[in-house]
């Protein structure tokens, strides 16, 4: 294969709704451009993109699958992303080191659900698009309200740069108003360019005047050339396309047949001619601050969007060159590991289909395998070249489950498993709560989640089942309180002795220590002669504090007291949660001269510890979730009910293109299986995200159920 320059590469994701024909297209463009030589299909389950065995049983994109074409003496690398947002972490890495997308549209079924919400996406990370009208062969396809439909949804910006001459079984023409040419295709799909017929002149004339326009619009010296002379010719015209695309000034539309490659060629020819250059871009910056040009004269960088692991070869690395040569047998330098890796080989990638080559530069987008500990996001440099690229921002987990091994024996093999997975869609979170004692997975959606399951079970040989997730509640106390505990245990010889007298307290920064309290209808003073602090890994804080006067419990006892006050806290007196935010004075107790020892304390201190917890007017917290809901406006009605009956607290609302969002407070415990009822009421239209927010107490209905589930639990063990 040729070596392409930084000037002859275009790099492009591919975008748009399951069931658009992103794939078909893709296959189109393999075929046209020569890359396989036999066009495969999705019925057939034998394309190049969508080559793993749950992709042909789905019958849609799962994985993001790395393309190239070349054409026009360029090099054309293209991302295949899966159309579902429940694998929306595939579009984030693609279009992290892509250019621009195309956004692929059936125009049979319109601006559908995928194409709304992907659109979003793209829109936060100001990528440039181009809109390929797909699917006009279609009986059902519509240009005209697919037009209107998507500016309504996108904006003005949609420009027709071609447009169907008809649609649906007949379409065989496209006329280009940029070109101010017909393409038609004759029964064995070869294309003849052809003069604009009188019939569609008007048309043309309409769109072509409007393109004009647009062009002109995105530089200043193209407006007067527009002024002067009324219009611009092609290059002109290009030249103006060229920089509204890349500011997102313009959203040129193109029409194509995937399935029968139509409009392939002449999408691939403005792709060539017009889609921004890796050196377009803004230069990325690293964590540091530098901004690393793409040129072949910089140090060599390299960064790794993608990983996937493959039977035979183990881990594929999938890299964009953001700097300088790289070439086989180069050693680089991992700028998270600080290790050395050799690239022992370099691939460039159609699917399951490799290439070797023996060098990529700048802009360049490849695969290498059999790296020690290279992993997505890592940054591999050349010598002396210090610079660490931002890892991709996935979207925030919104899904929750806990699973386990139907087999216990199987249970650290499903932890290795669940690494790899990870490893490929990193979208999915892994944590092991030792506080819930379970394995908790996070996702985008439960289809994501039953996609992991099939994975462990098909392809790692692990039957695994889901769980409900328990909710990490927290426990505290809101008012004074004072207990004390006698541990007293004779049994021959040397017994146990140790006595506790203590105080607690809720804590609050902004309040000082306490010196006087008023307990059970008196008054108690105590005399603090050491005070220390614990952060706990959990939240919030213990204050632990010395009253002791006079030596009644020596100070060797003291850590052994505070050490079973600890345990109490880990595994708290109400329902066995965490507790936090308590202040604990230790301030009267007793001791034996033979019999005291560490556990006798130790024991005393947590008894008394959990008697004053329980007098306290303990409360138990849940984890309350800064949920963003985006919505159509008539289901918006809809969607609050829901959220209502979720004990949510609505906190605002306003519109945001086209949609409205609603802002909302909502406990973790009401979340589960949200985005599968959510996606019910809006007939998948909606989406949301959720961030935690803060600990808050829980309605005191809900603890009692809480306390009462929780006493049966410790019945039944």
């Amino acid at each position: 294969m040729k070596i392409y320059k930084t000037d002859e590469i275009k790099n492009i994701t591919l975008v748009g709704n399951s069931g658009s024909g992103k794939t078909t297209l893709a296959e189109a463009m393999l075929f046209e451009s020569g890359v396989v030589q036999r066009r495969g299909d999705i019925a057939g389950k034998n394309t190049v993109s969508d080559y793993h065995e749950i992709e042909h049983i789905q019958g849609s994109s799962v994985l993001s699958t790395v393309l190239y074409a070349e054409w026009n003496n360029k090099k054309i690398n293209f991302i295949d992303v899966p159309g579902s947002d429940d694998f929306v972490g595939n579009m984030f890495s693609a279009l992290h080191v892509t250019d621009a997308a195309i956004m692929v549209i059936n125009t049979a079924q319109g601006i559908e659900v995928g194409t709304e919400i992907q659109w979003r996406h793209i829109s936060n990370l100001n990528k440039p698009v181009i809109l390929a009208f797909n699917q006009l062969d279609h009986d059902k396809a519509n240009f005209e309200k697919t037009i209107d439909d998507a500016k309504n949804a996108f904006g003005a910006k949609v420009t027709v740069v071609q447009y169907p001459v008809n649609v649906g079984e007949a379409f065989d023409a496209v006329v280009d108003v940029l070109k101010m040419k017909m393409y038609k295709w004759n029964k064995e799909g070869k294309r003849d360019v052809l003069e604009i017929p009188d019939s569609e002149k008007d048309r043309a004339d309409e769109y072509h005047n409007a393109l004009v326009e647009t062009a002109a619009e995105n530089d200043d010296k193209l407006m007067e050339k527009f002024f002067e002379k009324g219009t611009l010719d092609e290059d002109e015209m290009r030249a103006g396309i060229r920089i509204g695309l890349k500011c997102r000034h313009i959203f040129p539309v193109f029409c194509t047949s995937g399935k029968k490659s139509m409009g392939i060629q002449r999408l691939m020819d403005f792709i060539t001619t017009t889609a921004p250059l890796p050196s377009d871009s803004k230069a990325p910056v690293d964590e540091n601050g530098i901004g690393v040009v793409c040129s072949e004269t910089n140090p060599t960088s390299i960064f790794v969007f993608k990983t996937s692991v493959e039977h035979h070869l183990g881990e594929v690395l999938f890299f964009k060159v953001m700097s300088g040569i790289i070439k086989e047998g180069d050693d680089l330098v991992n700028m998270f590991r600080q290790n050395k890796e050799r690239l022992s080989q370099l691939f460039v990638v159609a699917g399951k289909n490799r290439e070797k080559v023996t060098e990529l530069k700048a802009g360049d987008i490849g695969a290498t395998v059999k790296l020690k500990e290279t992993k997505t996001n890592h940054t591999l440099n050349g010598k002396d070249f210090d610079v660490k690229f931002p890892a991709i921002k996935f979207p925030r987990a919104r899904y929750r489950t806990a699973i386990k091994a139907k087999n216990e024996a199987d249970d650290e093999k499903l932890g290795e498993a669940l690494q790899k997975i990870v490893q490929e869609d990193p979208t999915y979170i892994l944590e092991y709560s030792k506080e819930l004692k379970q394995l908790i997975i996070h996702g985008q959606g439960e289809f994501h989640l039953i996609t992991l399951k099939w994975y462990l079970e098909n392809e790692h040989k692990i039957e695994t089942e889901f769980v409900v997730p328990k909710i990490p509640y927290r426990e505290t106390i809101t008012k004074v309180a004072t207990a004390y505990f006698r541990h007293k245990k004779q049994s021959g010889g040397a017994g146990q002795f140790g006595e506790v007298h203590l105080v607690i307290e809720p804590h609050d920064d902004n309040k000082p220590d306490t010196k006087t309290f008023k307990v059970d209808g008196g008054e108690l003073t105590v005399n603090i002669r050491d005070k220390q602090e614990y952060p706990l890994a959990w939240g919030g804080k213990l204050v632990y504090y010395n009253c002791i006067v006079g030596g009644v419990i020596d100070s060797r006892f003291m850590p052994a007291i505070l050490k079973g006050i600890m345990e109490k806290m880990e595994f708290g007196p109400l329902t066995g949660s965490y507790a936090r935010g308590i202040r604990v004075y230790v301030y009267d107790g007793k001791m034996h001269p033979v019999d005291s020892n560490e556990i006798s304390f130790k024991l005393a201190g947590a008894k008394a510890f959990s008697e004053a917890f329980k007098k306290a007017s303990p409360k138990i917290m849940e984890p309350i979730y800064n949920v963003e809901v985006m919505v159509q406006s008539d289901k918006m009605g809809d969607v609050m009910s829901d959220l209502q009956g979720r004990r949510a607290i609505i906190m605002g609302m306003s519109s945001e293109k086209g949609f409205e969002k609603i802002a909302a407070r909502v406990p973790l415990a009401e979340m589960y299986r949200y985005s599968t009822v959510l996606s019910s009421i809006t007939s998948g239209r909606a989406s949301y995200t959720m961030e935690f927010a803060e600990y808050a107490q829980i309605p005191g209905e809900v603890q009692e159920k809480l306390l009462k589930d929780y006493a049966d639990e410790q019945e039944e063990d």
